[in-house]
Parts: C-alpha cells; structure tokens; sequence
C-alpha cells in the first residue's frame, strides 16, 4: 500500500539540484502540489497499457523499469534511484501514450509524486523545470541507446564478464539465477547457463544453486575489457 508522507521540500534541491533555480512562485506550487510517498518493494508500479498519471522522482530507493516480449522474454531497461526520475513516465506524460514497460519497486520507495496536471502546468510555465525534465530525459536517453547497442552488438560473454564484476556483492559473488542474469542481459536462460558453464570450466566463476561465486573479479574484468 501507497502511504503518504509530508515534509519533503527541503531535501529536493539536495537530490535534484537543478530545481534549486525554480522560481520562487513555481517552487511554491511544487511544493503545494507534489506528494511525498512511501511504496512498499515489490509493488507495480505502472503495467504496459496503463496510463501515466503522476512523475515520480525517487528520493531513495529503486525502481526496476523492465520489458516483456510477446514470447515472454523479458529485458531490465534501466533502474530509477536516489534522485532520478523515470524516462518512460515523462515520454508518457509529454506524449498522453499508454506505458509500454513495467515498473517495480525493487526496495522500499521514498518518492515525491506529481499529479500529471501540476506537472504540465510546471513544464508550461517554469524553464527551470522544463529544463529539469528534460535534462534528466536526456540523460537517461543516452543510457538506453547504450543498452540498445549492448544487446543487437554486444558479446554476451564480455557482457555477462563485466555483469558478474560489476555487481558481486561483499563475499564476493551475487546471489541471482539463471533467468534473472538472462533477464538484465536481454537474453535467454539457455544461453547464460550455456555462458557461465564455460566460466566455471576456466574457472571464473563457481556456480551454486541460486549463486554465483566470482573467485577472481580481476580475470573477468579483463575478459570483459578483451585483454
């Protein structure tokens, strides 16, 4: 369940420096309009189909935004955290277009949630705002064609080597299956088993149920930089 909170005002410029050059009135109304809310993790936040009705900006935790083909293979696009907000949300919001993604809370959130009338009304009237909305689009933008040339381009063992790297946790491995590494690589659960087989075999990797041991972080990440 969605709980609201209040007293928020203070901790955005923080988060999300460039609303610290809203104008006084436009910051006023923000403030007045925006909602602070707490989403408990796991919840769905939007479905592919639904209409977008509120801009979230995450003041801390993390939203998984992710893709489901017709097939049911499903691809991770981005993550929405600590100050971030969410590009499908505000190409929805400019676009009056259904979500094509889902969005789940992956921990708890704590998120300032504003009404798509309020947040039109800033975009109109407030170039400060507009520039905000923007920017953090942009910015995002550049991400997803990063991912988009990762997965029509990229190697999924060089991939799967910089995941596994990137992403161990303090005893050195991840806690994750078969299918979820196929789910934040865009690929199948066949072929990062195929994948991580062939790691243990020249051992990068020690594979257990539900985990995965990263023994030498070092030698993955120079397969992952091919050296």
């Amino acid at each position: 369940m969605t709980r609201e909170r209040t007293g928020w005002a203070a901790e955005m410029p923080a988060l999300f420096p460039a609303l610290a050059r809203l104008e006084p009135d436009r910051a006023a109304y923000l403030d007045t309009a925006g909602r602070r809310v707490e989403v408990p993790r796991g919840t769905v936040l939007f479905r592919a189909g639904d209409r977008c009705h509120t801009f979230l900006m995450v003041l801390d935790g993390t939203v998984r935004v992710q893709m489901t083909s017709e097939t049911g293979r499903e691809i991770v696009l981005y993550r929405v955290a600590r100050g971030e907000t969410c590009i499908v949300t505000t190409a929805c919001l400019l676009t009056d277009a259904p979500y094509g993604a889902e969005a789940v809370a992956e921990t708890d959130i704590d998120a300032v949630a504003l009404a798509a009338g309020p947040f039109h009304e800033l975009v109109a009237r407030s170039a400060a705002f507009r520039d905000f909305v923007f920017a953090s689009f942009g910015t995002r933008l550049t991400g997803m064609m990063m991912l988009i040339e990762e997965v029509a381009f990229g190697r999924i063992d060089l991939r799967l080597a910089r995941f596994l790297a990137d992403r161990r946790d303090a005893a050195g491995g991840l806690d994750i299956t078969h299918q979820a590494l196929a789910v934040e690589l865009g690929t199948a659960r066949e072929v990062v088993s195929r994948q991580l087989k062939e790691f243990e075999r020249r051992g990068l990797v020690a594979l257990s149920r539900g985990r995965i041991q990263v023994p030498d972080p070092a030698a993955l990440l120079a397969l992952a930089d091919g050296r």
